[in-house]
């Protein structure tokens, strides 16, 4: 099977069988083939895309002058807090990225609001800042070179990236996307950042730090900003405290409580809830502490979400990999409704929970977890008499709903891969990976 390592160390077995639809006689007739194998051979769409194709073409700061990374650092903080570098001067960064609830929102908005009058729907839920960035790897889809496991697994999902859809590789050109975005800071250009940063309570600290002309060029402002931000992200100790009870679990500081061991039990259970497969749970190699993500993509049907303005047209979809903010995998059509597996740490503090925000309450989406497919009236409409099972994808591409992953795999009438009591259980387990400052959406 094909293996990915991880960056913190741990080697994860991603088994992929055939999608939805496959003959089950091609499927023996590949098993066949795999065994003799393995004995012979041991926010509106043109603004977003306006958006990243400035992310894309983002200064570089090769050019800057050397500054010290704390130096770096404090400037990072003082723009990602500043809210006077948006259109509307009311939005900072950390207006949706707040500390204080792991650099996620504090509310339980679906969607956050944004653009210059703060009346604007973000395009999807925000997600979580904390311990991701410094591990995450550059967006990649990984080619499986042998013929009868390519056939019987299909492809492996792509990984990678930053965003829901993983398409910037760095995180400058991802800050600049809710810089210019229409639907957040609603910038008009980058000339219109450098103007606000020119006038910033702290503009003669970026001065001191890259020369005294730093303004007299937007590309050099611009690039010294968003290296500042980056600096920031990837090296302040907020954004990777390790402070959980399961962090102190892993260094035998503390024990689980029965529940608690009991809820990790079926995350781990691949035949049940199979969370650990996409979520590592485990140390890496090199003893780093887990972040229960495997920065693949993956198609959970998750329900179509009313709570977003765009979704009252019907012919608007949020095809993920395949659009509409990415662009350069349109036409995979494989890919559409694919979107990033997010870190599990800190879960139990979100106020919206999947790439729409679609749930707000943890134990409810892990009762839609494992009962999507055994029960599908109770998450998704009815026309004509019939559930129309992952409304959120167009009919033609609702094929790339993963199907072949437990508990993803059972049928209408069948039991749930567990009960509420278990379903309990593992809400206690991944309570024990909130960190000791987060706190939930009301607090």
């Amino acid at each position: 099977m094909a293996v990915r390592l991880p960056q913190q160390g741990a080697p994860v077995l991603k088994f992929r069988a055939f999608r939805r639809g496959a003959a089950p006689a091609l499927a023996v007739s590949v098993l066949v083939m795999l065994v003799a194998s393995v004995f012979s051979m041991g926010a509106t769409t043109a603004a977003a895309a306006a958006a990243t194709s400035a992310a894309s073409a983002a200064p570089a700061a090769g050019s800057l002058p050397a500054v010290d990374a704390a130096t770096l650092r404090e400037l990072g903080r003082l723009v990602f807090h500043d809210p006077s570098l948006s259109g509307s001067g009311r939005l900072a960064c950390s207006s949706c990225h707040d500390p204080a609830h792991a650099y996620a929102p504090a509310g339980n908005l679906a969607v956050q609001w944004g653009g210059a009058h703060l009346d604007r729907q973000g395009p999807r839920a925000v997600p979580s800042l904390r311990y991701v960035l410094n591990r995450t790897p550059r967006w990649s889809e990984e080619y499986v070179a042998n013929l009868a496991e390519r056939l019987l697994e299909g492809p492996e999902p792509p990984a990678g990236g930053f965003g829901w859809d993983g398409r910037f590789d760095s995180l400058r050109e991802q800050a600049v996307f809710p810089l210019l975005s229409v639907d957040e800071m609603a910038n008009a250009s980058a000339a219109d950042v450098v103007a606000k940063l020119r006038q910033a309570a702290y503009a003669d600290r970026f001065r001191h730090a890259f020369g005294a002309q730093v303004f007299n060029d937007t590309a050099t402002a611009f690039a010294a900003l968003l290296a500042a931000i980056e600096r920031f992200e990837l090296d302040d100790p907020s954004f990777h405290p390790y402070t959980s009870r399961y962090d102190a679990y892993l260094d035998g500081k503390v024990e689980l409580t029965a529940q608690e061991q009991r809820g990790r039990q079926l995350f781990d259970d691949t035949r049940r809830g199979n969370c650990a497969t996409c979520h590592p749970d485990r140390r890496g190699a090199d003893g780093s502490h887990p972040l229960f993500t495997d920065y693949q993509f993956e198609a959970l049907g998750v329900p179509r979400n009313p709570e977003i303005r765009a979704n009252a047209d019907p012919a608007h979809y949020d095809l993920g990999l395949c659009g509409p903010l990415r662009t350069d995998q349109s036409s995979q059509d494989r890919f559409c409704g694919l979107f990033k597996t997010p870190t599990l740490r800190n879960v139990a503090t979100r106020g919206a929970l999947f790439h729409n925000g679609r749930f707000h309450d943890l134990k409810q989406a892990l009762q839609f977890y494992v009962s999507r497919d055994t029960d599908a009236a109770r998450w998704y409409p009815a026309a004509d008499g019939r559930v129309e099972q992952y409304d959120d994808l167009p009919r033609q591409l609702r094929g790339n709903v993963d199907v072949t992953d437990e508990p993803l795999t059972r049928h209408p009438g069948e039991p749930p891969a567990w009960t509420d009591a278990q379903i309990d259980d593992v809400v206690a387990f991944l309570k024990t990976l909130t960190d000791a400052d987060a706190r939930g959406p009301g607090g």
